[in-house]
């Protein structure tokens, strides 16, 4: 009978040395856990995230009116990939401008329109399809549209119309 008892005492003992380590593992991640609440929402690192919230407020005030003139661009009509597609994109624009620099941006937009049409003849039709290749074109215009009017005069390009078809 001493026998018998000798194999379940071992394997009571192997099975508690099993389960001691987890249990410490267990009391340790929660208390890391607990620690690292109470660290990040009343500790230390409170302040930290409460000042983060208190330098957003001044953002929300608006901005001070600065004057500007809306240059309305032809709509451009482009094809897209080889003739035999049939696709076209349709792009509709303004240029933000400053008031001093209008007449002169007015007169510049037989080049500007040249130099949109240039570029976006080259794009291609699964760059479009794209979520983020509005953004992306919208930024390469109005670099090309600054270059050509001068720097300091188009502040900013507004796209009202963008049709693939």
């Amino acid at each position: 009978m001493a026998v018998l008892a000798d194999p379940d005492s071992t394997l009571a003992r192997k099975k508690r040395g099993l389960l001691m380590p987890f249990l410490i593992g267990l009391i340790l991640a929660a208390a890391a856990g607990g620690g690292g609440y109470w660290a990040v929402t009343n500790g230390p690192l409170a302040a930290m995230f409460t000042q983060a919230e208190e330098d957003d407020q001044p953002a929300m005030r608006p901005a001070e009116y600065v004057p500007v003139t809306f240059v309305p661009l032809e709509t451009l009509i482009v094809s897209l990939g080889s003739e035999s597609s049939g696709q076209h994109l349709i792009v509709t624009a303004q240029l933000e401008v400053d008031p001093a620099y209008a007449d002169e941006v007015m007169t510049l937009s037989p080049r500007v329109l040249d130099v949109l049409n240039s570029y976006l003849r080259v794009v291609e039709i699964d760059e479009l399809s794209e979520p983020t290749s509005l953004l992306r074109l919208r930024a390469q215009m109005l670099r090309r549209v600054q270059i050509v009017t001068g720097e300091g005069r188009v502040r900013d390009l507004l796209i009202t119309q963008f049709v693939v078809n």
